[in-house]
C-alpha cells in the first residue's frame, strides 16, 4: 500500500486506513509509539497499556520459574 502525507495545520499527517486499524486493534484515540531501527523506515505501534506490561512481566516470570513443570504437564 502506498499512501502520501496529507497537511493539517502546520504539520503533515498519515491517514491509517480503517482495515490497518482493525488489525492492529487501535482505535482514533489509541497512543501510538513511532520509532525507527534503521533509519529508512517508521515503525508505527500501539503502546502497551501498564496493565498489559505487568501481565507480560508475569507470564515471562511465571514460564521462567515453571518451564521445567510445563514440558512434564504437556507431556
Amino acid at each position: 500500500m502506498i499512501k502520501t502525507l496529507t497537511k493539517h495545520g502546520n504539520s503533515y499527517a498519515l491517514v491509517i486506513d480503517k482495515a490497518i486499524m482493525e488489525l492492529l486493534n487501535i482505535k482514533p484515540d489509541s497512543p501510538l509509539l513511532l520509532s525507527t531501527e534503521d533509519g529508512k523506515s517508521l515503525l508505527v505501534r500501539p503502546v502497551e497499556t501498564a496493565r498489559q506490561q505487568k501481565f507480560q512481566d508475569a507470564m515471562e516470570d511465571t514460564l521462567a520459574t515453571y518451564d521445567k513443570a510445563f514440558e512434564e504437564l504437556a507431556k
